[in-house]
């Protein structure tokens, strides 16, 4: 791998892991469309750390305060939320843990990965349109944290959007776009901590593989994870999913059109 490519395959990492157009599928996607090597095992894990670096960074005063909270008092608000947010990732974690293999196999069909990029962009626009979204982060109750969490299952097959699809159930259930957005990327933060966590017994045993690259990949990821966290929470205040819909439109139909002419 190159550094060029690293650094490509970091930027879309740190996108697609919170924007609602799936890091999954992009990873997928780009050594497919550019005949890219396969950047393998290793490069996927130095980009799962470089966006859980990014998340920790970003909302390292609210997991303290959740963390702390839920170990002193666990029927505050911040207690509750801390429970909840652990509960919720529990669906995630059982359906990434069995359907592992499937997730680096069937699931990687570039025609698949268009379906659902077209057919969770469609899911997005009726739940950003179609509901009325009053409820903020901090008054969420533990069945719509835990029917989240369900949702959040689904985005073992690429091209859903961990994001995506998470967003998409906080807003039929009522959250605000800010707080579906706030309470998604909290939410993602012990899922991408638990993908590393699996995989870094790997890189211990492989110290070599270490390289400049890997090195690169994470730093980037993690970067442009933390510009994509900040812009995500500033631009749902006044804007809508709209332009995430038309982005997902467009690359199925794109991906369609080189898998029909290759």
């Amino acid at each position: 791998m190159t550094l060029f490519q690293a650094v490509v395959l970091g930027l879309v990492q740190g996108l697609g892991e919170f924007l609602p157009i799936s890091s999954s599928a992009h990873l997928v996607l780009a050594p497919w469309l550019f005949n890219w090597p396969d950047p393998g095992l290793t490069f996927d894990i130095a980009l799962h750390i470089g966006t859980l670096i990014g998340v920790l960074m970003y909302f390292w005063r609210d997991w303290v305060t959740l963390v702390t909270k839920g170990l002193t008092n666990p029927r505050s608000t911040d207690g509750r939320l801390f429970w909840f947010l652990a509960a919720a990732s529990v669906p995630g974690a059982a359906v990434g843990y069995l359907l592992e293999d499937m997730a680096e196999t069937v699931f990687r069909s570039p025609l698949l990965i268009a379906a659902m990029l077209i057919l969770m962009g469609v899911v997005l626009l009726l739940a950003d349109r179609k509901v009325s979204h009053k409820t903020h982060v901090r008054d969420i109750t533990f069945a719509t944290s835990f029917l989240i969490g369900l949702s959040q299952a689904l985005a073992i097959i690429p091209g859903v959007s961990r994001s995506g699809i998470t967003i998409s159930a906080g807003l039929v259930l009522g959250l605000t776009r800010e707080g579906a957005a706030r309470f998604s990327f909290l939410l993602s933060t012990p899922i991408i901590f638990g993908a590393a966590l699996v995989k870094l017994p790997f890189v211990a045993s492989n110290p070599e593989m270490i390289t400049t690259s890997f090195i690169v990949g994470m730093i980037v990821s993690c970067i442009t994870g933390i510009l994509a966290i900040g812009f995500l929470l500033r631009y749902v205040q006044t804007r809508t999913f709209l332009p995430f819909v038309i982005y997902r439109f467009a690359l199925g139909l794109v991906i369609v059109a080189c898998a029909l002419t290759r």
